[in-house]
């Protein structure tokens, strides 16, 4: 830029600024310009933190950038990009949260028996059902795979007891499907209140892809009770002899 030009932009900025001193609205104008050129680059600021947090796939810190640029600066034209952007981040926000809520839902056991070791998945049932009148209790389902024994499925109540002496039947629901009925039974056994769906592998091959499985048991006290369970955090490497 050379001397004139800069002497004429100088001569400009001064005779604004006098403008400005002058007429309050022109006052507010100017002030206004200044502060949207000043939102305008925070924002910006902000788009750069969101934009590194979505390159690295941190959908949860994505969205926490979002929703702070968007509530600070609504107005600028980096939340426009941003918000244009805001829907698929949460969902993949949303999805990761979900992902380790349901993992967080399973435990896994490893222990040293006569003969190897016993590896076991367990998940309680996403609502307490009441089996006997005595109130509502945990429902657990359990794939245990043991060195002697072999693999089996099953369930376990807190109280009350299982209508399955020596057999019976179980209604199994996956996600919105048709009920499957599968064959169970109850050991003679005081060591837990458990009962034993036979096909554990077909039970085990319907988790796979299923987001909830329904259970449909009969109790002692009479009728049925429903345990539901959220499976789909399932790590099936952790019982590698299921697969």
């Amino acid at each position: 830029m050379t001397t004139r030009h800069l002497l004429a932009t100088g001569l400009t900025a001064a005779l604004l600024a006098l403008t400005a001193c002058q007429d309050p609205e022109a006052r507010a104008a100017a002030q206004a310009q200044a502060q949207a050129a000043t939102n305008e680059a925070q924002a910006a600021a902000s788009e750069r933190d969101f934009e590194s947090a979505v390159a690295t796939e941190n959908w949860a810190l994505a969205k926490a950038q979002a929703d702070v640029l968007l509530a600070r600066y609504p107005d600028t034209e980096a939340a426009a990009r941003v918000r244009a952007k805001f829907d698929e981040v949460k969902a993949k926000g949303d999805a990761v949260r979900e992902q380790a809520r349901t993992q967080a839902l399973w435990s896994y056991n490893t222990a040293n028996v006569e003969g190897g070791q016993q590896l076991s998945a367990a998940i309680y049932a996403r609502d307490e059902v009441d089996v006997d009148g005595s109130g509502a209790k945990q429902v657990r389902l359990i794939f245990r795979d043991h060195p002697s024994w072999g693999r089996s499925s099953y369930l376990v109540l807190q109280a009350g007891d299982f209508d399955c002496y020596p057999s019976c039947r179980v209604s199994v629901r996956v996600d919105d499907g048709e009920p499957r009925r599968m064959a169970a039974n109850r050991p003679r056994t005081d060591e837990a209140i458990a009962m034993f769906i036979d096909d554990e592998r077909a039970l085990w091959r319907l988790l796979d892809g299923a987001s909830t499985v329904a259970i449909e048991f009969p109790v002692k006290a009479g009728g049925t009770r429903t345990a539901v369970f959220e499976v789909a955090g399932l790590d099936r490497t952790r019982l590698p002899g299921w697969n």
